[in-house]
């Protein structure tokens, strides 16, 4: 059993990991996809779904919340007006996460991440 283990350190400091999420999850915002390893995506979604779900509701409070996160104002407002928008009926699951192959190099498995439709 995997309990009272909250998300993965992706072998890095807490200030990194935080950075890398942040830069991952603002380029799914504003392209839409993402190539990344398998462990990374499956963190970004997390951090992702909660932020479009807060984006579900347009109000001042939701948009300190997620301009607090991410820390650009264009992006909160491609977000909040065409992202969130899209999946006002939709209760959960955002994201798709689709296994790529292997990474040449280190071998190491990638995989696509990408907003639903």
């Amino acid at each position: 059993m995997n309990h009272r283990f909250g998300y993965r350190k992706l072998g890095r400091p807490s200030d990194h990991r935080r950075a890398l999420l942040r830069n991952q999850v603002r380029s799914l915002i504003i392209n839409e996809r993402l190539v990344t390893t398998v462990t990374r995506a499956k963190e970004t979604r997390r951090v992702a779904e909660k932020l479009i779900t807060k984006a579900k509701n347009d109000t001042l409070h939701s948009r300190r919340l997620v301009r607090q996160y991410l820390n650009d104002e264009d992006v909160v407002k491609h977000l909040f007006d065409k992202i969130a928008p899209r999946y006002r009926e939709r209760p959960g699951g955002y994201t798709r996460i689709t296994k790529v192959g292997v990474r040449r190099g280190d071998a190491v498995e990638t995989a696509l991440l990408e907003l639903v439709e």
